[in-house]
């Protein structure tokens, strides 16, 4: 299973990026899912280097198995689960 994030609406609200992506966390654990797709799109890469910075906080770096940047598309992060 897949999820997809996209940070086009909210990127401008810091509240509301940080409550999507533990949201987004939450429920790829809860579903099971092997893969979240987060876009913070292309921008000047700010929204990128915050949404990664959230993914390498400790309390949320446990939740996952890895992080991938799309090499083909800038503006793009595949979140790895492992599944149990």
């Amino acid at each position: 299973m897949k999820l997809k994030l996209d940070l086009h609406d909210i990127y401008n609200r810091n509240d509301d990026i940080e409550r999507a992506l533990r949201s987004i966390i939450d429920e790829a654990i809860e579903k099971k899912a092997t893969l979240v797709e987060i876009i913070p799109g292309k921008g000047s890469g700010q929204l990128k280097k915050r949404v990664l910075r959230f993914l390498d906080q400790k309390d949320v770096k446990v939740l996952y198995h890895r992080v991938e940047k799309d090499s083909k598309n800038f503006g793009r992060i595949f979140v790895h689960f492992r599944p149990k």
